[in-house]
């Protein structure tokens, strides 16, 4: 059986260690068996992806930028939760907040780029609810942020 680090070695990518937050936050907090992480940016190694949809960047940049900050949302539960990802029963809701512009109109296809990563990852346990908002500005300019909720195994 494949292990989810491996199925995410699939898509060309390693859990990069978290970022401290920019703000006064937490990243991630635990009640019980539900995790909530707070919003990811679209970033990695390189920086911050940047942009706007409807303006800078087109769909399929947007999907690339949500799937990075899948990863650092994945990320998050590994080391800031210490929840392996084989411990993760359920993905119960992700909200993508996608940097567009007010007539972008497209805001499901980019948040697709997480979904599809998360799914791809953790299988019938990464289907997930969803919300895909467009907003005027993010954290550092990035294109995508996203948030989420999941239940995990004690």
């Amino acid at each position: 059986m494949t292990s989810p680090l491996d199925k995410l070695r699939e898509y060309g990518y390693e859990l990069p260690m978290p970022k401290a937050p920019v703000a006064t936050y937490i990243p991630v907090t635990r009640t019980g068996n539900i995790v909530y992480v707070s919003g990811q940016i679209s970033s990695d190694a390189n920086g911050v992806a940047e942009g706007k949809l409807g303006e800078t960047m087109n769909v399929v940049q947007g999907g690339n930028a949500a799937e990075l900050a899948a990863v650092n949302f994945l990320s998050q539960i590994v080391h800031t939760a210490g929840v392996d990802l084989s411990k993760v029963r359920k993905v119960l809701k992700l909200t993508v907040f996608v940097n567009s512009t007010p007539e972008f109109a497209e805001h499901h296809l980019v948040a697709n780029g997480a979904s599809n990563l998360i799914v791809g990852v953790l299988g019938d346990k990464g289907k997930h609810a969803r919300s895909a908002v467009g907003m005027a500005a993010l954290p550092l300019g990035a294109a995508v942020e996203v948030e989420g909720i999941i239940e995990v195994e004690d």
